[in-house]
């Protein structure tokens, strides 16, 4: 299995990996494994313009007209 070293890091971070090992009982090789799974294993979420594209297209724009639609103002609020 291919091993991976990173150098320099900022203290900090080495400590917030110690203390998140600690809280999830691991070592701390351990949690950094499952830190990087976490990160690059899971599924790549779909962009906004992917979702929308999605969407089927269902009905026509008249089944999505408002049934009281008689006049050119827009108050929602009425």
């Amino acid at each position: 299995m291919p091993s991976l070293v990173v150098r320099n890091l900022d203290e900090s971070i080495v400590n917030a990996l110690k203390e998140r090992a600690v809280k999830h009982h691991r070592s701390t090789e351990a949690e950094h494994r499952a830190i990087l799974a976490e990160v690059l294993m899971k599924p790549q979420r779909k962009s906004f313009a992917e979702a929308l594209t999605s969407i089927p297209a269902v009905g026509m724009e008249s089944d999505f007209q408002r049934a009281n639609d008689d006049t050119n103002e827009s108050n929602v609020f009425d």
